[in-house]
């Protein structure tokens, strides 16, 4: 039988794997088969030292087992660094981006290996998938999640179909809680630090009946903290945080069976998170301010508030010593009001209030066979999904109450099936293959309706309906596509495996909500616009990517050093690119939205990953050293790249960049950990790495970000059984400015993308007079003291 034929098909077929390559690896520890809801089992013999584990369904495995590109933290490592929130881990993961989008505090923006979406309105799917306990997060408001009560959080590269919930083209974040002990267990952290910030989190979690079957959990989050600036016109705090967050689970144990309630909640009411412009007012004369976290934007209205509600329901069933049973059935929504201005001055030169209404219904089957050498895996999931965003674009400053209201619903309903098998041709030899059918139905309801005199009555304001609506489209698309897949892997030792795979990736296409379909380009006699020239011109296609991957891993030294190398390219086919432009609509100046399929692209690279233990015994017995590393290199090129210029379709390939995707990436730690008393003092420095970020497929010299590094350290005293700690951590040590997202509405060539300057010496604008050039940054330096207890 293959050295580790049962482990890897669980691994790969329940999808729940981790290696903590990225910060300090430490063993993991084993869990009671009733109390891990994967129910661990058996591993042949663990050598011991650095060893790095990765849990699967009812089994433990070696890192090098598992044939896949994937990185992940325990819920140790994520102690030992002083992660606040989900992030932060991508300083550590290579060619993967993950960030807070621009102007908002909890909207994530995912990349991996060049592949994402930027654009968080309804319409645009996500190509990256967000998982929380196992339920895929159809929209990416309320996905900046906040790291308490985790066990993990693992981190999959490449495409995703035959193995999780929901097709994803670019990979996966899956972010898991932790489980309920058999006994009482009450946990605590008090966090504070630098701006006034004050977090404390608690959990409680026991048996309800004596023999364990039945067990209650639940968590509590309160964090906050002082803004980083200052809203210099409001006087509220800009990059503050004010946060209240509940978990709440019940759990079933028993020889067969599992079953998981969950209830989450989460309360957002931080301020607005404002921009800092880069120009000065080109019609004020406002100068760009000192502080890069300051802001002037005048917009109070809608007040900033974000709520999100999840409950989910996982049961597993043992059927016989081959068959397993998994359901999965969730519910979630979330609702965010924001007020953005893009301009961040007093004037309504181009102000956006926006409401973002999102929930979704899933459930997920799965049925596992594990014979002596087949294991196969057959499912099916079914998602149905409403988004909806309303917002106004005010731009008072350009004509006196000037406002376009847009409201777009859009409704996502799908069903897919799914199937893997892996087979072990020899001892060494194992070949898997896996195929998802998916059909994606997408509806919209889309509205743009122009307003003088004000804000549209939807947001409070005083204005009246000028002229026939830009936009009032009523329609549906459907989308199919079977993915397959494909993996071979070799161990010619119990300590190293190769591997070269194939997957092919898909995202449906849609609608785009802020599309003016009177722009359509077709008249009928009448003047009208046809409703099938309307549905075309806000429509995009499906975007694909054939991904190709060979890998080595290896467990060396006794377990003490451990790597992993790949080698990935992606072929990327009618990539799709939302973008937003100034426009006219009914004679008046507007903002549309633009969405481009560009036709071709090419990701190629690589990615490494180390963890070394050694120095054993440096300080005293029990001392060592520890050092990990990462590094990332991704080619990604836009082969094709098809826009309209004065009418005429052009390739401006050579032009274009892709957002979001630094060509480098890298990370190194170099950590202490010695007896100390009756506990263990670690020490750790952590210094990342990224080359130049372009924010968008246009270079923009002001938005662009030059490759930067950070530093972080972490000093951390455990007691006896790690029932207490106390660390002090640093975030950001040099204080680097950076920028990670940002707002432009100036002229640019539309082929090169060059940025003329006016007579002023300042971009031209072409939205709004004072100009948007607005730019959002990364945490500055940030020092702080976290006490936690286990009892």
């Amino acid at each position: 039988m293959n050295f580790a034929s049962k482990s890897l098909r669980r691994a790969l077929l329940s999808g729940i794997a981790f290696a903590p390559m990225a910060l300090v690896a430490a063993p993991a520890h084993a869990q009671d088969a009733n109390e891990d809801e994967q129910a661990s089992a058996e591993v042949d013999e663990v050598p011991e030292g650095n060893v790095v584990i990765v849990t699967a369904r009812r089994r433990e495995e070696q890192l090098v087992d598992v044939p896949i590109a994937i990185t992940a933290y325990s819920a140790e490592q994520l102690q030992l660094s002083g992660a606040q929130d989900i992030t932060e881990i991508s300083q550590t993961t290579p060619n993967v981006t993950l960030e807070a989008s621009r102007g908002t505090n909890s909207t994530l923006t995912a990349f991996i290996r060049g592949v994402g979406q930027q654009d968080p309105v309804a319409g645009f799917e996500q190509g990256v998938g967000i998982y929380l306990d196992d339920v895929y997060l159809n929209r990416p408001q309320a996905a900046v999640l906040d790291i308490y009560d985790i066990e993990r959080i693992e981190v999959l590269r490449g495409p995703q179909g035959t193995l999780y919930g929901r097709n994803t083209v670019g990979g996966a974040v899956k972010y898991v809680s932790r489980k309920i002990d058999d006994e009482l267990s009450v946990r605590g952290r008090v966090t504070y630090g630098e701006y006034n910030q004050l977090d404390g989190v608690v959990s409680i979690s026991g048996p309800l009946t004596e023999d364990g079957t039945l067990r209650l959990g639940a968590a509590a989050a309160r964090l906050t903290r002082d803004g980083f600036g200052t809203n210099l016109t409001t006087g509220e705090d800009n990059y503050d945080k004010d946060i209240w967050a509940l978990r709440v689970s019940g759990e079933v144990h028993t020889d067969g069976y599992f079953a998981r309630l969950s209830v989450d909640t989460t309360d957002d009411d931080s301020n607005a998170r404002g921009g800092t412009r880069l120009i000065p007012g080109l019609v004020s004369g406002a100068p760009v301010l000192d502080n890069v976290y300051d802001t002037r934007g005048g917009l109070t209205d809608p007040e900033q508030e974000v709520s999100s509600l999840g409950v989910s329901l996982s049961m597993e069933g043992y059927l016989n010593d081959t068959l397993t049973l998994r359901s999965i059935s969730s519910y979630r929504k979330d609702d965010s009001d924001s007020p953005i201005d893009f301009d961040a001055l007093p004037a309504v030169d181009l102000d956006v209030p926006a409401i973002y209404t999102n929930d979704q219904i899933s459930q997920e089957i799965q049925l596992l066979y594990e014979g002596d050498r087949l294991t196969a895996l057959g499912g099916f999931y079914f998602l149905d999904a409403n988004a909806v965003t309303t917002f106004d674009t005010r731009i008072f400053t350009t004509f006196a109450g000037l406002t376009a209201f847009t409201n777009a619903n859009i409704d996502t309903e799908t069903f897919a099936g799914f199937v893997d098998l892996t087979y072990d041709l020899t001892e060494q030899l194992s070949l898997s293959v896996g195929g998802r059918y998916t059909w994606d139905k997408r509806t919209a309801q889309i509205l743009r309706q122009n307003y003088l005199g004000g804000g549209s009555p939807d947001f409070g304001g005083a204005g009246i309906p000028f002229g026939a609506p830009g936009t009032d489209f009523r329609g549906s698309s459907t989308f199919e596509k079977f993915t397959p897949r494909a993996n071979i892997a070799y161990q010619p030792t119990p300590d190293m495996t190769l591997y070269a795979s194939y997957s092919k990736g898909f995202k449906g296409g849609g609608f785009d909500p802020r599309g003016a379909g009177s722009n359509a380009p077709d008249l009928d006699e009448n003047g009208t616009v046809e409703e099938s020239e309307v549905a075309d011109f806000l429509s995009f296609a499906p975007e694909s990517v054939d991904s190709y991957e060979i890998g080595y891993k290896a467990a060396l030294m006794d377990g003490n050093l451990n790597l992993a190398v790949a080698a990935f390219r992606a072929d990327y086919t009618d990539v799709q690119i939302p973008g937003s432009v100034a426009c006219t609509v009914g004679g008046l100046p507007n903002f549309c939205g633009i969405v481009s399929n560009a036709g071709k692209a090419r990701f190629q690279g690589f990615e490494g990953e180390f963890n070394a233990n050694f120095g054993q015994g440096w300080f005293n017995d029990g001392s060592r050293m520890i050092a990990s590393g990462s590094v990332g290199y991704i080619d990604a090129e836009y082969l094709e790249y098809i826009t309209d210029i004065g009418g005429v379709p052009t390739d401006v390939a050579e032009f274009r960049e892709v957002q979001n995707t630094p060509e480098w990436t890298a990370s190194g730690t170099l950590a202490a950990e010695a007896p100390v008393g009756s506990g263990d003092l670690y020490a750790g420095v952590t210094v990342s790495y990224r080359s130049k970020t372009y924010q968008f497929e246009i270079p923009n010299p002001y938005l662009d970000q030059d490759g930067y590094t950070l530093m972080d350290a972490s000093i951390v005293y455990r007691g006896e059984g790690n029932r207490w700690s106390i660390g002090v951590y640093g975030k950001n040590l040099t204080d680097k400015r950076y920028k990670t997202s940002g707002y432009t509405f100036v002229a640019a060539d539309p082929v090169t993308g060059e940025i003329p300057l006016g007579p002023n010496g300042y971009p031209v604008p072409t939205l709004g007079p004072e100009g948007t050039l607005t730019a959002f940054y990364g945490a500055p330096r940030q020092v702080f003291v976290t006490l936690t207890f286990d009892y």
